[in-house]
């Protein structure tokens, strides 16, 4: 009796942490359907669709976070799955356990350190803040959820397999392309994908990195936000929760499998 009471308690409590979490989303996502400007139901509207969808700022903001996470995604994704190998391979806890630094540090503190280490090189190389320092501020943060992510798939790994392929007459890169990486492909998938819904979505390192020519989605969205309310937010902010759900969820089944 007092297992079935502890059982339905838990129950109890998850729904209402789900609740907490979820029901604002909910809420948002249905007045984005409302054909009034305020938080009263007139009825059901696409038209803060069509207005998103006709906003110049927010389609130019989104293709800039689109190339941006697309470009970081795929430096990180290559970097991170090495690094990650390589930590393997030498088999150290600590530098291991140094990779999740970067996940504890705070955004501030790692945007206002990229940003002092672009004004630094700037003296040297001449370049001015843009798309490319975005792009490289996103591979900075994003190499350690990829890395991450990779380590731990790695951690099942037989390393027996990659000697039999030794034996058999492959060098090392053989080995690691024909053995290692196919075990490899599911988490490198679901890293890509977590890179890219983390990278798509920052606005503190890019907002301190980003030049004139280079404004984000996240940092149109702000700016809006601060003018007052909107109705097009509700739909642009649906639109960008339901891909990056389902983008997460895909890494999650990606991973475990």
């Amino acid at each position: 009796m007092k297992r079935l009471f502890a059982n339905r308690g838990l129950a109890f409590y998850a729904v209402l942490v789900y609740a907490f979490l979820h029901v604002p989303l909910l809420i948002l996502a249905i007045f984005s359907f409302n054909s009034s400007k305020f938080t009263v139901w007139e009825g059901f509207s696409f038209h803060w669709y069509s207005a998103a969808f006709g906003d110049r700022d927010l389609i130019e903001s989104a293709a800039n976070s689109l190339i941006i996470a697309i470009s970081a995604t795929a430096l990180a994704t290559i970097i991170g799955t090495l690094a990650a190998y390589g930590l393997w391979k030498r088999a150290s806890p600590l530098l291991a356990g140094s990779m999740y630094l970067s996940l504890a540090t705070p955004e501030i503190v790692t945007g206002v350190s990229l940003l002092a280490f672009f004004q630094w090189s700037f003296r040297f190389l001449h370049f001015r803040l843009g798309m490319h320092t975005v792009i490289l501020a996103h591979v900075a943060f994003s190499v350690a959820y990829v890395a991450v992510v990779v380590m731990a798939r790695l951690r099942s790994f037989d390393p027996a397999l990659e000697e039999a392929a030794l034996d058999l007459g492959s060098n090392e890169w053989r080995a690691f392309q024909l053995v290692t990486l196919p075990y490899l492909t599911p988490a490198i998938a679901a890293a890509a994908m977590l890179a890219f819904t983390v990278s798509i979505d920052d606005y503190v390192i890019t907002s301190l990195v980003a030049g004139v020519d280079s404004q984000t989605l996240p940092m149109v969205i702000y700016a809006l936000a601060r003018r007052g309310v909107n109705p097009m937010l509700n739909a642009v902010s649906t639109i960008v929760v339901f891909a990056l759900g389902t983008m997460v969820l895909l890494s999650e089944k990606l991973r475990s499998a």
